[in-house]
């Protein structure tokens, strides 16, 4: 059975240089204000750097006829010039950076809500280390890039073009001697930069995934502590970082030879200028004046093209990382939130036609086949079934957290597909089998379905979930911090904060994943009773793992490879003596 494209995005075409900068700069345009003052700024300053080396030259010309007296005019003069240059390269220096960072902080902000914004599918295929790799590593990158990089980049462009400018207008032999270096160091920027560029996207990437084997092992510390392989999981994180030590070592090397061929370009060239600059001097066709104020150019139009081409090895860098992180931004999701129909005195009537449905990461395998099945409004249906048997994924497809490869799923007659997935979402109360909570307070975990709600709705969630005894001996109560993935609550103390969660949010649906961990009696008494109370009047669909909880359904449905083998009440599967669910209970619930 083949995917429904509904569940898989086109693939993102890689971006070149200029699509990446293009995209980068389009970011600029909402602070073209700022923007605008910083180049007046840099054209300032610029304008005053290039200044100087002609008050020098004035300075020696008149120094060799008047003496002193011109000098001390002149150093008057450059000190005023340096005096606004140097507040003139802090304004510039302040405001580029300024909305670089507002661009990246936005950039940040726009990739974190895209990625939420994204299908289930999508995370399916991807690791959470990846994912924290593009929104932390990458977007650094880019910060240094678009602040103090740009900044720099067009001070050294300025110098650079005006310098070559003042050097035509000074002498134009010695100009043409000096540009000569120009060709091939263009051609060298072209080349390095292509390589720097690739290598980029390889540290990224191996910075990524070592981050996602840190991820990994962080978040199950209990069960690398329980296996005592702390040794072994350092090794494997110390092989994943060496891995991106040897992508950042051949990057660097190439960085490194490329300013190493700028820097001797740019020196060779200033040493050729001064012995042809000589002998000039000395046919008496420049004079000593001009030669100063030549070399000084020369200098400058050096430096300025140096730096630009360490510049260019850091754009190339951020280049790569933008790749990654505009893989995202123009990614569609395939189930965009927000765009569909709400359906009006929802009753909570589910039914499965002819429903296929395969994994977008397994496509090749089938995980329902030919589900045929009816929820009636309010009733309570028991999923009963091996493990891999599809039991999960109905429970994922009634929220839409995939579409069906064929079939339909209809709502109230509706189908389920032009439905909004957000307003069906939050319709459905689901308490999955391991609730994953939010380090943040009992009250905001409570509360998390509905956004802000009042203390008073919240305790009286808690107590229709049998939580507000235990939440009150909390020394401080429902601001208690749960701590990540609620690893400061006992099993019993989860499941009902969860179900708390889904009372408070009133839903008309309820999927509930029943925990096959083994709690205690009281808590599994007082778990449920609050799911009794949470069923009450609503649609239900429990994945059951107690021969308690089947009896209590108004209708079991047993499931095996992915197909429905038998329906019916839990007394009239027991009567099919060769049944699978007899098998089943006879297996498994027989110890209750």
């Amino acid at each position: 059975m083949t995917e429904d494209q509904n569940n898989v995005a086109p693939k993102t075409q890689t971006l070149s240089f200029k699509e990446a900068y293009s995209k980068m700069f389009a970011l600029a345009r909402p602070h073209w204000r700022v923007l605008l003052a910083a180049t007046a700024c840099l054209a300032v300053g610029s304008s005053l750097g290039l200044y100087y080396p002609k008050v020098i030259a004035t300075m020696v010309d008149r120094s060799m006829a008047e003496g002193m007296g011109a000098v001390n005019q002149a150093v008057f003069v450059l000190a005023g010039v340096f005096a606004l240059q140097a507040v003139a390269v802090g304004f510039r220096h302040y405001l580029f950076t300024i909305v670089g960072y507002r661009i990246v902080t936005e950039l940040q902000e726009r990739t974190y809500q895209r990625l939420l914004a994204q299908e289930i599918g999508f995370f399916d295929e991807r690791k959470t280390g990846e994912l924290m790799s593009r929104l932390a590593s990458d977007t650094t990158v880019l910060q240094n890039t678009v602040s103090v990089n740009v900044s720099m980049g067009l001070r050294g462009l300025a110098s650079a073009l005006g310098g070559i400018v003042l050097l035509a207008i000074t002498s134009w032999k010695l100009t043409i001697v000096m540009l000569l270096v120009v060709p091939p160091v263009s051609i060298g920027g072209v080349f390095f930069g292509r390589q720097i560029r690739k290598l980029s996207v390889k540290v990224q990437d191996a910075l990524a995934k070592a981050g996602e084997i840190a991820e990994e092992t962080l978040s199950g510390i209990r069960t690398v502590r329980a296996f005592a392989r702390e040794k072994v999981e350092g090794e494997r994180y110390g092989a994943g970082v060496f891995e991106a030590f040897r992508a950042m070592r051949t990057r660097t090397r190439t960085m490194s030879l490329f300013q190493a061929v700028i820097s001797f370009a740019a020196y060779g060239v200033t040493s050729l200028v001064l012995w042809f600059g000589a002998m000039l001097v000395d046919r008496g066709e420049m004079t000593v004046g001009d030669l100063t104020s030549f070399l000084l150019y020369t200098l400058i139009v050096a430096v300025s093209l140096a730096s630009l081409a360490g510049l260019w090895a850091d754009f190339m860098r951020a280049s790569g990382a933008a790749e990654r992180i505009f893989e995202i931004l123009d990614r569609n999701p395939a189930m965009p939130l927000d765009q569909g129909a709400e359906i009006a005195d929802l009753k909570g009537g589910v039914r499965f036609e002819q429903v296929h449905f395969s994994y977008p990461t397994r496509p090749d395998v089938a995980a329902l086949r030919d589900i045929n099945l009816e929820v009636r409004p309010g009733e309570v249906i028991a999923l009963v079934g091996p493990s891999g048997s599809g039991k999960s994924t109905i429970a994922s497809l009634v929220p839409r957290f995939y579409d069906v490869s064929a079939g339909r799923i209809l709502l109230d007659n509706r189908d389920l597909r032009e439905c909004d997935p957000s307003w069906l979402r939050s319709q459905i109360g689901i308490v999955p089998q391991e609730p994953v909570l939010f380090s943040r307070s009992v009250a905001e975990n409570i509360a998390y379905g509905v956004g802000q709600s009042d203390q008073a709705a919240v305790e009286h969630a808690a107590q229709m979930a049998n939580a507000h005894e235990f939440i009150t001996k909390f020394p401080e109560g429902y601001g208690t911090e749960v701590g990540e993935r609620g690893v400061r609550l006992s099993g019993g103390q989860k499941q009902r904060v969860a179900i708390a969660r889904a009372l408070l949010k009133n839903p008309k649906m309820l999927i509930f994943d029943e925990a096959t961990s083994a709690l205690d009696a009281e808590s599994e008494f007082l778990v449920k009773q609050a799911l009794e109370r949470l069923m009450k009047g609503r649609t239900t669909l429990i994945i059951a793992h107690r021969l308690s909880t089947v009896r209590d359904a108004d209708r079991v449905v047993v499931l095996e490879d992915g197909s429905i083998r038998e329906t019916g009440s839990h007394e009239e599967l027991m009567e099919k003596e060769a049944g699978l669910y007899r098998r089943l209970v006879e297996r498994q619930f027989l110890k209750e």
